[in-house]
């Protein structure tokens, strides 16, 4: 683990060595004055040295200039390095998540991905600044110090030391207990995280339910286990601190009276016994230094800890070392004996499924909930692998193309829309990143939401709230058309693209559709089947897999399921197990 973490150094060594510079300065000015009290109450008083001791002090003046200089620096650019380190962890983590698939979405919660993206760093910011610094000044500190020291009095100098080294076994020995638990805080806090992000966002069902009292209790259960986490760490802090200051209090006692019964016998001077003492107050600091940089590594390892933890997923879903992209696409799409499950254990969506789309035509899928319509859609752009068979795209097998290459070529609108938080023409222009206002409005033209986006007072720059919530559910669901219009693929991916529209809206969507759908390959599942009458394929799905297929004509004679169907739907009934 430190091998790992020494590397996100390796960019900002020049920054990091010159904060090392600085604070090792700053350590060898503190080592310098017990030295200049020394010779100033043994020799230069005694002497009536005036001249040398006015020098000197000057000299100790400007250090403490320069001191003040170097403290700037470390306060200023050694918290900047740590952000650095921080801001790289970060970058790396958040690419590294965009590149997991799926099914890894499908079983965490979105808050303890946050709080691995936020507050586990932010203590991995602080070891990084002020780790390497205090520990290589403390130990500077503490080796300058001993020399100094056993060169005025040996024996008094073992006797302080006896007590630094029962500090740092002692620190030792609560490594453990005090990793444990900033290990359970840091979990914690990602459910405080990932309950806080699932019941803002569900806000209005709660208050629609009158739930506000159960989710509250809800958050008072996930609360107060961090609370019990927190102190538990504290407990730990405080012994680990406690015991420590017991120490470093027993250090400057037993040197005070050691020291004084020396002075008593003559084996060393007053001034001997001042440098001895000031000495003491200085590396008491690296100590104590110490001491929190053992406190701060176990909070910052343990966020470290759950980043390296996330780092080592490795995507189950990538690119094939040789892997081709896939261009010039004609949208042949064939599924191949395709057998499917979305967990390893469960029965299979799909079971040795086969299915070949003409590029260019138009495919209607139509059945009851679970049998696998949508699934076949999250196959082709390659969300999932399948377990057996292969699915192919113009002859290639999707496993071997390159998976960006595919999803360029695919354009997608699902059922549930999602609009990122910012204004109208952010939303359009995702489908196209960088396309002119023209190209915009156009695809808003083609999605007939271009009126009511002038209606607005701010138009295209509108803000359309979190998740759109600012919107009806037939405006988001046409922005998100208005993407695929822009995004102009030779695929079409249609999920339930018009069920949240009116009649109205639904009848000039369908044509807008059917004008971008000529030409290109499209999948359309949907269970209102007035919009699929005009597709050159329906196929009716059931747990059996295919069980009809057909244009809308031709499945109405054969008096099917489908025609059952499409005549309950007609008389405004809809069969429950559709």
């Amino acid at each position: 683990m430190i091998k790992q973490f020494i590397k996100y150094y390796k960019p900002h060594r020049f920054l990091f060595t010159l904060d090392l510079i600085a604070a090792f300065l700053m350590a060898g000015i503190d080592l310098l004055f017990p030295m200049f009290s020394r010779s100033v109450v043994n020799t230069l008083i005694p002497e009536g040295n005036i001249r040398m001791l006015i020098l000197l002090s000057v000299s100790i003046l400007a250090l403490y200039v320069i001191k003040i200089g170097l403290n700037y620096f470390m306060g200023y650019w050694g918290h900047v390095l740590g952000s650095r380190i921080e801001y790289d962890m970060r970058r790396d983590l958040f690419t590294h998540i965009q590149k997991l698939e799926f099914s890894f979405f499908d079983n965490i919660k979105t808050g303890q991905l946050m709080n691995r993206l936020t507050a586990d760093l932010n203590d991995v910011t602080e070891l990084a600044h002020h780790g390497p610094e205090d520990l290589f000044v403390s130990i500077f500190m503490l080796l300058g110090s001993f020399i100094l020291l056993i060169r005025i009095n040996v024996a008094l100098t073992l006797i302080v030391f006896f007590f630094v080294i029962l500090t740092i076994i002692y620190s030792i020995l609560m490594r453990k207990s005090m990793m444990s638990t900033f290990r359970n805080v840091r979990v914690k806090l990602a459910d405080i995280n990932a309950q806080l992000e699932s019941s803002l966002s569900g806000i209005r069902l709660s208050k629609s339910f009158a739930n506000e009292k159960h989710e509250i209790e809800k958050f008072h259960v996930t609360n107060h286990a961090h609370l019990h986490s927190k102190k538990d760490s504290f407990k730990a802090i405080a012994s680990y601190q406690a015991g420590n200051g017991f120490f470093i209090d027993m250090m400057t006692l037993s040197s005070m009276v050691a020291g004084g019964i020396f002075v008593y016998q003559g084996a060393i001077n007053y001034g001997d016994l001042l440098a001895f003492l000031l000495f003491i107050s200085f590396f008491t600091k690296p100590i104590r230094a110490l001491i929190q940089l053992t406190q701060q590594f176990q909070s910052g390892a343990a966020g470290f800890e759950r980043f390296l933890e996330m780092m080592a997923m490795t995507p189950k879903i990538q690119d094939a070392p040789d892997a081709a992209e896939l261009t010039m696409v004609k949208g042949h799409i064939q599924f191949n004996n395709v057998t499917f499950a979305y967990e390893k254990d469960a029965p299979p969506v799909l079971k040795d499924f086969s299915l070949e789309i003409p590029a260019g035509q138009t495919i209607a899928l139509v059945g009851p909930s679970g049998v696998g319509k949508t699934t076949i859609t999250q196959l082709i752009p390659r969300f999932y692998d399948v377990l057996d068979g292969s699915v192919a795209i113009d002859g290639y097998d999707i496993k071997k193309l390159t998976m960006s290459s595919i999803r360029n070529q695919i354009g997608i609108v699902q059922q549930d829309v999602f609009l990122f938080y910012g204004t109208i023409r952010d939303n359009i222009s995702y489908g196209k990143p960088g396309a002119t206002d023209e190209e915009i409005i156009t695809a808003a033209i083609r999605a007939n939401i271009h009126d009511f986006i002038l209606s607005l007072d701010e138009g295209y720059d509108a803000f359309v709230g979190e998740r759109g919530v600012k919107l009806s559910g037939g405006q988001k669901q046409r922005i998100a058309i208005a993407r695929v219009f822009l995004k102009n693929p030779p695929i079409l991916i249609l999920d339930e693209a018009t069920s949240a529209l009116d009649n109205e809206n639904e009848y000039a969507i369908q044509k807008s559709i059917e004008t971008l759908a000529k030409g290109r390959t499209t999948l359309i599942i949907a269970h209102r089947l007035s919009t699929i009458k005009n597709a050159d394929e329906i196929l009716v799905m059931t747990d059996n897999g295919i069980s009809e297929r057909g244009s809308h004509d031709r499945l109405l004679e054969n008096k099917g399921l489908y025609s059952h169907l499409y005549q309950a739907q007609f008389r405004g009934y809809i069969p429950d197990e559709f």
